[in-house]
């Protein structure tokens, strides 16, 4: 990844992501990131959240629908989007999102219940599987 919009995450997902379908079978899945920062004020721990929008596309989609849940901790690298569109009484509003290129699932082996992870992939995943014997997933 080279540019200056170049992102690095590592938050906690807000919601399950859901898959849908573009023209031509196209994947796409999205979903909220909660990330963290916690400092003092006034001699007080604060803690400040930011919810981040997460969009995968085609195969990264597809692998994230399967391995990624609500809660999870996960680092992810993409790209900053800025896009447009109109609401519903034709006001121009514009969103921030981040295209992700790759995700990683951090944890202790035993957060990711391989047994269940195995027992949801059909025949033909197994490159899929064999990275799974790192503590910290990559995709």
């Amino acid at each position: 990844m080279s540019g200056i919009n170049k992102v690095i995450l590592v938050g906690h997902l807000g919601k399950d992501p859901e898959v849908r379908y573009l023209e031509g079978g196209v994947s796409v899945t999205s979903f909220p990131l909660a990330t963290s920062e916690t400092f003092n004020k006034d001699g007080r721990k604060v803690e400040q959240t930011e919810w981040h929008n997460i969009v995968m596309w085609r195969g990264l989609a597809d692998v994230a629908v399967k391995f990624l849940q609500k809660g999870k901790l996960v680092y992810i690298e993409g790209k900053l989007r800025t896009r447009s569109f109109e609401d519903k009484e034709g006001i121009k509003k514009y969103t921030t999102e981040i295209v992700a290129e790759n995700f990683t699932l951090l944890g202790r082996k035993s957060d990711f219940e391989l047994d269940n992870i195995a027992k949801q992939h059909k025949a033909g995943e197994d490159d899929v599987l064999e990275s799974l014997n790192d503590d910290n997933i990559k995709f």
